[in-house]
């Protein structure tokens, strides 16, 4: 199936700009990215179900989250672009690194593997409803998220 050089261009836009969101911080950006309702699918990572949430239920519990690290940045690459009508999937490899504090171990937790988004049109743009994390590596101090998520930060 071939793939539009300008749906391949926004579709990799729209997930990058919720990684760049995140990182920034930019919690006014981050929700216009979503499709009404997403699954969120980090269980091979913290067990459990995938989650649906609308984009402000997103918002209010990442910036939450994301707030307890002193920095981070999500890196994703080798993009992988499948268009059907008006649903995409993006498929690339990350590279996530979370600073923060824990007197109990080092300052970073570094997590790669593969995301999988997947994508609708709406009105003409392209609204990630799908999320699926798979990690296949990690290195340094996974309590730094148990740390931010108590708000143990500076």
């Amino acid at each position: 199936m071939t793939v539009s050089a300008q749906d391949r261009a926004d579709v990799i836009d729209a997930c990058t700009r919720m990684m760049w969101s995140i990182d920034v911080h930019d919690w006014e950006t981050f929700p216009s990215v979503f499709a009404p309702e997403v699954t969120l699918d980090y269980t091979r990572l913290w067990g459990g179900e995938p989650d649906r949430a609308t984009p402000q239920d997103v918002t209010a519990a990442w910036s939450a989250l994301f707030r307890g690290f002193s920095a981070t940045q999500h890196l994703l690459a080798n993009h992988l672009v499948e268009v059907d009508g008006d649903r995409a999937v993006l498929t690339a490899v990350f590279q996530a690194t979370h600073r923060g504090e824990d007197p109990f171990g080092g300052p970073l937790w570094t997590l790669g593997g593969t995301y999988r988004f997947g994508l609708v049109r709406i009105d003409g743009e392209w609204k990630i409803d799908e999320v699926e994390m798979t990690p296949t590596w990690a290195e340094g101090n996974k309590d730094v998220v148990a740390a931010a998520r108590a708000g143990n930060h500076d």
